[in-house]
């Protein structure tokens, strides 16, 4: 806001970083972004500035919506597997 700290308070926002998984829908070609932390909390867009945009936005929604003492999902990791098809 106008004194620079973000909020109309005069406190500073605090910031919380999140996990985003990006595809390729295949049938769209759009990029569609996953927020694993936040389950349900998905959005696309047609290139990656555009997500990035849309999943603050969704980001921001969905906190609007949950307690923000409640447990959040934690991100682990990644792991691939391979099977015989």
């Amino acid at each position: 806001m106008a004194d620079g700290t973000g909020t109309e308070t005069g406190r500073p926002e605090s910031t919380r970083t999140f996990t985003l998984v990006v595809e390729r829908d295949p049938e769209s070609g759009w990029l569609v972004g996953e927020v694993v932390e936040l389950p349900g909390c998905y959005t696309q867009a047609a290139d990656l500035p555009g997500l990035e945009r849309n999943v603050q936005e969704a980001i921001r929604a969905y906190l609007e919506t949950v307690d923000p003492d409640g447990p959040v999902t934690e991100f682990v990791g990644t792991w691939r597997v391979e099977v015989a098809a």
